[in-house]
């Protein structure tokens, strides 16, 4: 599933290639290859055990990377208490501070201390994940749709057990069903207030991980532009929009999560109030 939503995104600029004949078709074949090459995820270590896959791929290194990274900076960062912490630690603690007073606060009032470890390790395993992507080398794992999946069922159990932990199982059943329904109804409204709370986390999972994807596949398909004119008097142009789609990139990192966080923090608020 995952290779075939890479390839259909390709083709839409690959299919424009193919209109000059068969050897721009060879040509697109390769900027194909190259693009492709960039944006899937690739085994560097394989291993099974009996019928299972345990191989270790490019996006299973960089969450690797990004779980070390957030454990030895931030403890390295903020090893010292202090009433007013400096540098690099005044600077976490003012994003921690942002997050908490612009998101996790007005979304879950009282209930805001349970859940904002979740929330905060969210957001900054999200953006070094995004961030990861930009450096030479590197692997955007959130343009991986199997891992912004997993970031959404956890959002999903998060949702399902505030939910149970405030309103109790009977409660749980009942914030599907809106007071005062004809009985008929009943059956009916359940079913597709469970679709859209599962459409609600389906679309979490899809808003990360085609936001990540599509800035790799603009700047590497801008790059390909070079190599399918053959022409060193077009390559400054490309040049100077992978630049600026790189930047871009950088400025999404941090709307996409920043926005899974917002979004989760809704989702857990919509569940512990008395009015699902």
């Amino acid at each position: 599933m995952r290779d075939a939503i890479y390839l259909n995104l390709t083709k839409l600029f690959l299919d424009t290639v193919g209109e000059h004949g068969q050897g721009a078709e060879q040509e697109a074949g390769g900027i194909q290859e190259y693009i492709m090459h960039h944006v899937k995820d690739q085994v560097i270590y394989r291993r099974n055990i009996g019928n299972f896959d345990i191989s270790i791929t490019k996006h299973v290194l960089m969450l690797w990377i990004a779980a070390g990274i957030l454990i030895v900076f931030l403890v390295y960062f903020l090893r010292r208490r202090s009433d007013v912490p400096k540098g690099t630690a005044n600077f976490i603690e003012a994003i921690v501070v942002f997050l908490k007073e612009s998101i996790i606060d007005p979304n879950l009032g009282s209930e805001s201390y349970r859940y904002a470890p979740y929330l905060l390790t969210a957001f900054f395993y999200i953006l070094t994940c995004n961030l990861l992507g930009l450096i030479p080398m590197g692997a955007t794992a959130t343009g991986n749709i199997s891992v912004t999946v997993t970031l959404a069922l956890l959002t999903f159990f998060f949702v399902q057990y505030s939910n149970v932990r405030k309103n109790g199982f009977k409660g749980y059943i009942k914030s599907f069903v809106p007071p005062g329904l004809p009985t008929i109804m009943v059956p009916l409204i359940f079913i597709i207030e469970v679709l859209g709370m599962m459409t609600r986390h389906f679309a979490l999972a899809i808003r990360l991980f085609a936001n990540m994807v599509a800035g790799h596949l603009v700047i590497f398909t801008i790059l390909g532009l070079i190599f399918l004119f053959k022409n060193i008097f077009i390559s400054p142009f490309p040049v100077l929009g992978i630049v600026f789609v790189s930047l871009l990139e950088v400025l999404i990192a941090l709307i996409q999560a920043y926005i899974f966080t917002i979004l989760s923090a809704v989702f857990i608020g919509m569940s512990v109030s008395s009015h699902h």
